[in-house]
């Protein structure tokens, strides 16, 4: 099996679940998610909890909501699509006449056939969405207007994946588990970063240590920075917001605010490797947690790696974004790009020659004994890259001024280290 399916059966099992910033959609998607990530821990922040500015909100939970029509027929059911109620809507049975519930449907009328997603945490509100189709063909009379919902004191759920390293120097990678079934703006994204996490688990010996967080978007990452501030600006060189990276269209990037971090420099090498017609949108245009984790004061180097970015694909944000819009290719682009991401993070280094000018690859094995178009090229890159290493520049820049992939040079430069040509610089 693909590592796209497996990434996106983990999507189809979390689909039905109806997830909102707070509440037990939120915990039954990380009890998921801990099946494959045992070390991820769960915390639980209370209700009127200050977060900066913030305030952790009541927290929210539904059992059903529907609504039964003049001829007593069920026409909006939340069991058929948990979308089709304005999240955190508060509880409310009742008959009304058309005229006045129509005050609380919410359609999209350019997409006639879609369900928009609608949600209203801070003020309170109820409310219903529907096809366009669905709600022109509304007939007068009256309707019996059902939502089971709870707001109680409670908690804010998050869960943390912290993965230690050689060094105390962290890489964070955050996504978030809030939104109810969308597949592109919510399910590609925590198991994207889930199976980024069994891959860095499996690894030995890593560099640096990695802080891993689901969190419910914008509260949530208020609420953990709020808690771990000081930490992570001391510790966090390099990391990625996760989300939109599930469908087979688009590359995209949106960088720190800062724009010339590390994080943002890997970026532009893969993309512009494995996509060189990917998207670079202006960091003013970033929307989700990325905006908070380089908000003035936090200044974190955190980027954003996308397949199409949210907010840019006619299905975001309605229940076309679904399972079929989110396929094992796009979810395995998605997964690659930012691996790749993490790996040269890894393999990023200083390094310098051992020898004086130019050292004889023949005497080490290090120079084919045939001369085919693939060894030429091997060459070509090792005398290039030696050319560079000097003791001034990481292997990520000389990557980019020979202008190939760093992952090329992988085997090259291990090569040259076997042989005590290279080591590192001061």
């Amino acid at each position: 099996m693909t590592i796209g399916r497996e990434i996106h059966n983990l999507a189809s099992e979390l689909w039905p679940i109806c997830r909102s910033i707070t509440g037990n959609g939120v915990r039954q998607t990380l009890k998921i998610i801990k099946q494959h990530l045992p070390q991820l821990q769960t915390f639980e922040v209370p209700t009127g909890t200050q977060c900066f500015d913030w305030t952790v909100p009541k927290e929210w939970n539904i059992k059903d909501a529907y609504v039964i029509d003049p001829n007593g027929k069920k026409i909006i059911d939340f069991k058929v699509s948990n979308l089709h109620v304005v999240g955190y809507s508060i509880p409310i049975d009742q008959k009304l006449p058309l005229s006045e519930l129509k005050k609380h449907l919410y359609t999209l009328p350019d997409q006639p056939n879609a369900i928009p997603y609608i949600t209203s945490y801070y003020s309170p509100h109820w409310g219903f969405c529907l096809t366009h189709s669905q709600f022109e063909q509304l007939i007068d009379g009256e309707y019996h207007v059902v939502i089971d919902s709870e707001l109680k004191e409670g908690h804010l759920t998050y869960a943390e994946l912290l993965i230690p390293g050689k060094s105390e120097k962290e890489v964070f990678l955050s996504t978030y588990v809030c939104h109810p079934s969308l597949a592109n703006n919510e399910l590609s994204g925590p198991t994207v970063t889930t199976f980024l996490a069994k891959w860095l688990l499996s690894q030995e010996n890593l560099n640096y240590s990695y802080r891993i967080i689901f969190i419910p978007e914008t509260i949530g990452s208020l609420t953990y920075l709020s808690q771990h501030a000081d930490t992570m600006k001391q510790r966090v060189f390099a990391g990625y917001n996760v989300t939109c990276v599930g469908d087979e269209r688009d590359y995209s990037y949106i960088p720190s605010r800062a724009e010339n971090t590390l994080s943002d420099m890997i970026a532009r090498h893969v993309l512009g490797h494995i996509a060189p017609n990917y998207k670079t949108y202006p960091f003013f245009e970033s929307g989700s947690d990325e905006r908070r984790y380089c908000a003035p004061g936090i200044d974190l180097p955190i980027a954003s790696i996308m397949r199409t970015k949210y907010n840019r694909y006619p299905e975001y944000h309605t229940s076309l974004d679904d399972l079929t819009l989110v396929t094992p290719k796009g979810l395995e682009g998605g997964y690659e790009a930012i691996r790749k991401c993490l790996e040269i993070i890894e393999h990023n280094e200083v390094l310098k020659l051992t020898v004086m000018c130019e050292p004889q690859l023949g005497k080490r094995g290090l120079y084919p004994n045939l001369s085919t178009k693939q060894s030429n090229q091997i060459v070509s890159n090792m005398m290039n890259f030696i050319s560079y290493c000097d003791g001034s520049l990481s292997t990520l820049e000389i990557a980019q001024k020979i202008q190939v992939p760093i992952w090329d040079l992988y085997d090259i430069i291990a090569n040259l280290k076997q042989e005590g040509l290279l080591i590192k610089a001061n």
